[in-house]
């Protein structure tokens, strides 16, 4: 059987509508991200989250399912100011709050979806190439002459609470790890794994990128941060597609950490790791 013309053109034209709506429901939640934690702007932030679960579930019912999980996350996140605390009250209601965002789509894909979209490969049985070693040198390398420069430089580090003593460069170190290991976990093998199902890498990466770093900017990476945070959030999501190691992409994470930690207590204690040869 063939078609006319008309037909085809129509048909093409279908197609594009519904792309477009597909994208338009994915651009909803996720830039619902910027309201909700950049421009802090509640409850009018959940009313694109919401929309756009509902025009997903509306032009395509799988994008939907999956946007609802993003979304679900989200709002569990937006429970809590996502300013560092390093009080026990504050570390408690981050670690019960970002470990649900992770927990509950994990839970809801797996049980009730009956389906593997969260997944967190840590044991992948492939061995580190050589070019990824040297891209973890080159990280810190990177981290060590950029990072003094942004956070003393503009001030960001004054965005973290005073360091009073031993206890609280203590939380410190653990509170930035464990947040590092989690944005891996909730951005990258959740919100960007979910829209990969969708969209090509480079669509879904985007998209994911504007939750990361929204996020980010709350916690305090603000000033000219996003300079940096974009960037970051695309390569570690162009990673994770290239390897699909949770592993890897965590290590990452934490060597850049390391010098985030060490820089915000220098920041603070000029006297400790005064090693920073970019420091203002």
């Amino acid at each position: 059987m063939t078609t006319t013309p008309s037909a085809d053109l129509a048909a093409a034209d279908r197609r594009r509508h519904h792309d477009l709506g597909r994208l338009l429901a994915a651009g909803l939640v996720c830039s619902a991200a910027v309201l909700l934690f950049a421009v802090h702007v509640r409850p009018l932030a959940y009313v694109p989250l919401v929309a756009g679960v509902v025009l997903g579930l509306v032009v395509d019912r799988r994008l939907g399912r999956d946007l609802l999980l993003v979304a679900a996350g989200m709002g569990i996140i937006s429970t809590i100011s996502l300013e560092a605390d390093l009080s026990d009250a504050g570390m408690t209601r981050f670690a019960v709050a970002l470990s649900l965002s992770v927990l509950v789509p994990w839970f809801v894909s797996r049980y009730l979806y009956r389906d593997d979209a969260v997944r967190f490969p840590v044991a992948t049985g492939r061995r580190w190439s050589a070019g990824q070693v040297l891209y973890l040198v080159v990280v810190v390398v990177v981290g060590y002459l950029l990072l003094p420069w942004y956070f003393l430089g503009s001030g960001a580090y004054l965005n973290w609470p005073d360091l009073e003593g031993r206890g609280d460069i203590a939380r410190l170190f653990v509170g930035v790890n464990a947040v590092g290991i989690w944005d891996e976990l909730f951005f990258i093998c959740t919100v960007f794994a979910l829209l990969r199902r969708h969209f090509p890498v480079w669509t879904a990466n985007v998209l994911q990128s504007i939750v990361f770093v929204s996020f980010l900017w709350e916690l305090g990476y603000r000033e000219w941060g996003p300079v940096l945070t974009i960037p970051f959030a695309l390569v570690q999501g162009w990673i994770f597609s290239r390897y699909k190691s949770l592993t890897y992409v965590v290590a990452v994470h934490l060597l850049f950490d390391v010098v985030v930690f060490s820089v915000l207590v220098h920041g603070h204690h000029p006297e400790l790791f005064d090693v920073f040869v970019t420091a203002p």
